[in-house]
């Protein structure tokens, strides 16, 4: 009886904290919207207040899918296909919370189905977007359980589950710091469906159900056959290798351009040349794809100030024939692919900055071989087994990491050797979509799907 009287009293603070913060959030989306105009549209959604009317009675259940962010929605994308063929007549309820994310979603919708902002957690604002869109159930990706959403989830008895569901060490960490506010959150969810037995085993350790380890769903991606085409018709136009620095975080293009202008001692470096000076002699075609696109003007910048000629791929006409330039810039949503498919090596984003690193997997299933920088931990599991499927390289930062991406580009037998295995790689780890659909499928159904109820100690 204490415990809950501790935990309630937990929630109450949390809740005061979130309202009070709530003028805080509205700034933040007015500076955010100056520079994405998406953070700026449909804002009252954000507070549980809807312009459009609830949506109509469906023939299936309702499955409303929280994708918060750029990557979330790549995963829900995946998982869709394989929800809607187990659920016939489902009808789908899109949440995200960036810009990107929303934005990529709308692509994923069908008549009627409907797209909206994750609400401010808050009791108020969690409770009138549950009252207006009445799921039948809550998926969320990945790693977003949030206190007041999920108590009303449970006082209104939809059923809220994670799947893809990754927790990492530091999280972990965190997670239980904050026990008395996490543990009920996590073991007020109807299942758990981890990506790892890592995973698992941290998420258990919060009290969440954890039904089983499914497996990573991105490794489900099958690359876009028009956007494998456009990526190799962009690499025979360079005549050279090309270099991609993939879904770059704030920071790592600076340490990239940083190794360009510095002197490298590489066997690749004619005569104590720089790389910028390498670059006019074109031995290479460097391709940079930032993660987050408020940040391409930013970008362009950095490389013309470091006397590099850029081509943003927005520019490069109705044939989309690129032009010649030191660097493309990648400043196009939904063509990853694309990029992936025109690059012989690609530099892993977030990995060289202590920020976890990007998704390795699909840039692996385009044929494309990465080298890793230190910080992979938001993707532990994928990093390492792609080093073990000898589909990826680990390099100690970002001057070993261009030294080693120039070295492979060169050496034509190992880099299609490392080419075929990052396709194999991706293939031997399929299926997690389809598990998951059909794990969700029997809960709705009222079967097994979810673990023995823990204890919230």
């Amino acid at each position: 009886m204490a415990r809950a009287a501790l935990q309630a009293l937990a929630l109450r603070l949390y809740g005061l904290l979130t309202r009070l913060a709530t003028p805080l959030l509205r700034a933040k989306l007015r500076r955010r919207a100056r520079a994405e105009a998406g953070y700026g549209e449909h804002v009252e959604e954000r507070f549980g207040r809807y312009a459009a009317p609830a949506p109509a009675a469906a023939s299936g259940p309702l499955v409303w899918l929280h994708a918060v962010s750029l990557g979330e929605t790549r995963a829900a994308a995946l998982l869709l296909p394989e929800l809607r063929a187990a659920l016939p007549g489902m009808q789908l309820l899109l949440t995200h919370g960036t810009a990107t994310g929303r934005a990529a979603g709308a692509a994923l919708l069908q008549p009627g189905d409907r797209q909206a902002w994750l609400p401010w957690d808050t009791a108020g604002a969690t409770r009138r977007f549950l009252a207006h869109f009445r799921p039948n159930v809550g998926v969320l990706m990945e790693t977003e359980v949030w206190p007041e959403l999920a108590a009303a989830c449970r006082a209104r008895g939809v059923p809220l589950v994670l799947a893809n569901a990754r927790l990492n060490a530091k999280s972990h960490a965190g997670a239980r710091r904050l026990a008395w506010l996490a543990r009920p959150a996590y073991a007020g969810l109807a299942a758990v469906w981890a990506q790892t037995e890592a995973d698992a085993a941290r998420l258990r350790d919060l009290g969440a159900p954890v039904a089983g380890a499914l497996g990573n769903l991105k490794f489900d991606v099958q690359p876009d056959a028009a956007q494998q085409q456009r990526g190799r018709a962009w690499r025979a136009a360079a005549g050279r290798p090309v270099l991609l620095l993939a879904s770059a975080r704030e920071g790592e293009e600076a340490m990239w351009l940083e190794v360009l202008t510095s002197k490298l001692p590489s066997a690749h470096m004619k005569h104590g040349l720089s790389a910028i000076e390498e670059i006019a002699n074109q031995p290479v075609q460097w391709l940079v794809v930032p993660r987050h696109p408020q940040r391409f003007d930013e970008v362009e910048r950095l490389c013309t100030a470091a006397g590099l000629s850029v081509a943003r791929r927005s520019q490069w006409g109705a044939s989309g024939a690129p032009p010649a330039a030191d660097v493309w810039l990648g400043d196009s949503l939904g063509e990853m692919q694309a990029y992936c498919s025109a690059a012989h090596v690609a530099l892993l984003g977030g990995s060289f900055a202590p920020l976890g690193g990007q998704n390795l997997i699909e840039i692996a299933a385009c044929g494309c071989p990465a080298v890793m920088g230190p910080h992979t931990f938001n993707f532990t599991e994928a990093a390492e087994l792609a080093l073990a499927a000898g589909a990826a390289l680990r390099v100690a930062d970002m001057a070993a990491g261009v030294q080693a991406a120039l070295a492979l580009a060169q050496d034509t037998p190992r880099l299609q050797a490392m080419a075929g295995r990052a396709v194999q790689f991706t293939a031997a780890h399929r299926g997690a979509a389809r598990a998951t659909a059909q794990a969700l499928a029997t809960l709705l159904s009222g079967g097994p799907g979810r673990a023995p109820a823990q204890s919230p100690d």
